[in-house]
């Protein structure tokens, strides 16, 4: 589906007779546009075109389909990017997931057993004089406990420093833990955990959605 927005050109892909991402975008960057938005880089053609608009001068918003944040560097050099052009070509990454949030009306007040807080990585101390509240279910929210979403997310911005690990081939942990030190990454565990003190979420639903990208032995700061 299409929407007729001011001063945007849209295209549909359309395989079947031969109008790919690619070619979209090979066509549309002989129309030297400011900004370009690629639904998803799933390829290394589409990758290498994308990279190129970004090297001369083009504004390039795209998805990918990894983990977390630093994955997708890695993620385009599997693809066949090579490892320099990533490095430069790449101003920032940002990972989200939705989470459900507590229904108002009917959440109540919970201590979590101390396994769930390690879990995230809580200690019992981090709660001290917080209110953590579980899921129960009324009328308002179809008793699921549950009435609406709200973001979490994890974002870093390129350095110097973290283009030369990408250069040099370094590994997603390497990318994470320079992107923690130099640019103050916040995991999509610790924003999870800081919504879930908030009262916003339950430390169940951070972990349903979340659990898989969750580092071992990371700390949370609070």
């Amino acid at each position: 589906m299409e929407y007729n927005l001011a001063g945007i050109n849209q295209s549909e892909v359309r395989h079947d007779i031969g109008l790919t991402f690619a070619r979209i975008l090979r066509a549309m960057l002989r129309q030297a546009p400011n900004i370009i938005l690629v639904g998803e880089i799933r390829d290394q053609e589409t990758a290498d075109i994308a990279i190129q608009a970004s090297l001369t001068g083009h504004l390039v918003f795209s998805t990918l389909h990894t983990n977390d944040a630093p994955s997708a560097l890695t993620r385009l050099i599997d693809m066949g990017v090579k490892p320099f052009l990533a490095a430069t070509a790449v101003m920032a990454v940002l990972a989200q997931r939705l989470v459900r949030t507590l229904c108002l009306t009917c959440r109540q007040p919970h201590e979590p057993a101390g396994t769930l807080l390690q879990a995230v990585g809580l200690k019992q101390a981090d709660i001290a004089g917080r209110t953590l509240y579980r899921a129960v279910g009324c009328k308002e929210c179809r008793f699921e406990g549950y009435r609406g979403r709200l973001g979490i997310f994890e974002m870093f911005t390129m350095d110097t420093l973290l283009r030369e690990l990408v250069n040099n081939g370094a590994s997603t942990m390497e990318i994470r833990e320079q992107a923690r030190l130099s640019g103050g990454l916040r995991s999509l565990r610790e924003d999870g955990v800081r919504k879930v003190l908030d009262g916003t979420t339950t430390i169940e639903e951070i972990l349903r959605v979340a659990g898989a990208v969750f580092a071992a032995g990371e700390e949370s700061e609070l």
